[in-house]
């Protein structure tokens, strides 16, 4: 019998839907879709009934996943994601249904907002329940659990909430998958999938293989694009689709930036309850999504060509990414101890976040969190709930220097956790994975070696601006933005543009920086939110007027020009730099705090 759809549409709502279609007659076994499709249809049954089936893979044999009926719907989250298709639909009783491709999925999303709260609910729903099902094992992750590349790829999966399976390669399944497949210890970490096997496979290897990688448009430039996917750039992604702007988004890695890595965010607006930083991130994934914003990750941006008629992003493998404008919101990159082999025990003992996917190698043994900042404190609750005993080593004299009241309270009466100020560690000890290791008191000089499982490393992180040439940075490597910028920063291109920077704008024209990589930001997710939002606002305005390159040429006929240096400068736009009392901007944070 086939299965109801969660949310069932009313008859009147099925109308609506299917008018945004096209209707065809089908027969028994007539295929809608298969596995490795690059993209597929919405499809609204009329009559009959739509099979789904999980092709079979070395490690699976195949299996049937849900079967749709009269007043259902097949789709879910990989229509607004790109993501290849990991499900074959056939036709299990003929009849009538009305397929919905992906430009007039858009135009339904922008036209009939109800419509598309439902869609979305349901697509969520059923990309929850894929991801605990038989389908999940359409992509299965093989690999040793104290590979940092092993690691990486099962963190890509989970950013990009995908279904898949984890077999641990020394595991009796894992073996036997791997002889299975014909596979050595050698090509691990591996991904099966029902299309291809991918040995020594990275994330960017696995977002080739499932269409998410970036694309290059045919037709136009790009209005808007954004590097960096953490709460700066997702929020710059929403405001800038939502209002109309072609926008394209880049990552590196996977989004949600740092944030990402934090287990609970209690302190962010309308979530009293808390949420991880990985749901606040998927959650504005789709948001962006909705409104038509296409995400590309990982996808490395290492250079800006501004001297063209357009803004090109270059990404590592050549490909150009040109634009209007950019938003500049890369982040900041995580800080390490200059200790020795602190490489060797990267995901084998020490780890940058302590969201599930580390939390379980520790459950019950004893970890060590360093840093005092609010992600450190989240993570030191989070280890102690799960039984571990933790020790919160922070290198300065007072815990509530950089961590909120809040937390500091809570770990307070929490009889697990051990807190030594004015400590840092300063030996790793181990064979495979990290064993023990070495606590020094900053003050006294004593030393204490003790058991430790799970190294949680937060301590900081620099701005990610090294690979940006012609971009006006402060001492410490952080963008600087409009008010910030001094004469000397705007002798170039400006005197023949007629303006002066707009808030967020760097000292190219229609380049924009938010977020933790730009000086003078709070450090803070609900901040980044605000500059990625406000930014777009600039954009706007920018890409409304002729864009001038760094050599001063016009692409089009100029304004009035601007005063020449030694004049009076033009008045400027507010700042939405923080000011402190005294007219001083705050130092740089060490890292991204909720």
């Amino acid at each position: 019998m086939p299965e109801p759809a969660l949310l069932p549409l009313s008859e009147e709502q099925l109308g609506r839907l299917r008018a945004y279609g096209d209707a065809v007659d089908l027969e028994v076994g007539d295929t809608l879709f298969e596995t490795g499709d690059p993209s597929y249809d919405l499809i609204v049954i009329e009559d009959g009934v739509i099979g789904l089936t999980r092709d079979a893979t070395p490690g699976a044999p195949e299996a049937s996943v849900i079967r749709f009926g009269p007043g259902a719907f097949v789709g879910e989250l990989g229509l607004l994601t790109g993501q290849t298709t990991f499900l074959t639909a056939r036709m299990v009783e003929a009849g009538r249904v009305h397929r919905i491709p992906p430009a007039q999925l858009r135009r339904l999303m922008a036209e009939d907002p109800e419509l598309s709260d439902l869609l979305l609910q349901e697509f969520l729903a059923r990309r929850r329940r894929l991801r605990a099902g038989p389908a999940a094992e359409a992509l299965q992750i093989i690999g040793s659990d104290l590979d940092s590349g092993a690691l990486a790829l099962r963190a890509y999966a989970a950013r990009r909430n995908l279904p898949h399976v984890w077999l641990d390669a020394d595991s009796v399944e894992g073996r036997s998958l791997l002889r299975a497949a014909s596979l050595r210890v050698s090509d691990l970490p591996v991904v099966l999938t029902h299309t291809r096997t991918l040995v020594r496979t990275t994330p960017g290897e696995l977002a080739q293989h499932l269409g998410f990688a970036y694309r290059p448009r045919a037709d136009k430039p790009a209005d808007l694009t954004i590097i960096g996917a953490g709460p700066a750039g997702l929020a710059a992604a929403v405001y800038g689709a939502s209002e109309g702007l072609d926008t394209t988004v880049l990552d590196a890695v996977g989004a949600g930036g740092q944030a990402a890595a934090s287990a609970r965010i209690e302190n962010y607006l309308g979530f009293p309850s808390g949420l991880s930083g990985e749901e606040l991130a998927q959650r504005a994934v789709v948001q962006a999504l909705k409104f038509g914003a296409q995400l590309s990750t990982p996808c490395e941006v290492v250079a800006l060509e501004t001297e063209g008629d357009l803004l090109t992003a270059v990404l590592a493998d050549g490909t150009l990414v040109p634009s209007r404008a950019v938003i500049i919101a890369t982040g900041a990159r995580y800080r390490t101890l200059p200790l020795e082999s602190w490489e060797q025990f990267v995901s084998a003992g020490i780890y940058y976040a302590a969201t599930d996917l580390e939390v379980r190698h520790c459950v019950g043994r004893p970890v060590t969190v360093v840093g005092g900042s609010n992600s450190a404190g989240q993570a030191a609750l989070t280890l102690a709930a799960s039984e571990s005993s933790v020790t919160l080593a922070i290198r300065g004299p007072d815990i509530a220097a950089g961590m909120s009241r809040y937390l500091v309270d809570r770990i307070a009466a929490d009889p697990r956790i051990d807190v030594r100020l004015s400590t840092e560690v300063t030996r790793l000890d181990g064979g495979r994975a990290l064993e023990h290791i070495t606590l020094t008191n900053r003050a006294t000089g004593d030393e204490e070696t003790r058991p430790c499982t799970g190294l949680f490393c937060f301590i900081g992180a620099d701005p990610a601006a090294a690979w940006l040439t012609g971009i006006a940075l402060d001492e410490d490597g952080f963008i600087r933005t409009d008010v910030q910028l001094g004469p000397e920063d705007l002798a170039v291109a400006w005197p023949a543009l007629g303006r002066s920077p707009l808030p967020f704008e760097t000292n190219v024209p229609a380049v924009f920086a938010a977020g933790d990589v730009r000086h003078g930001s709070m450090k803070r997710v609900a901040a980044a939110v605000g500059e990625g939002a406000s930014a777009v606002r600039s954009v706007h305005v920018a890409i409304g007027a002729p864009r001038m390159n760094l050599v001063g040429r016009p692409q089009e006929s100029l304004p009035d020009p601007m005063p020449a240096a030694g004049t009076a400068p033009m008045p400027r736009e507010p700042s939405s730099q923080l000011v402190m009392p005294g007219g001083r901007t705050p130092a740089p944070s060490d890292a991204t705090e909720p």
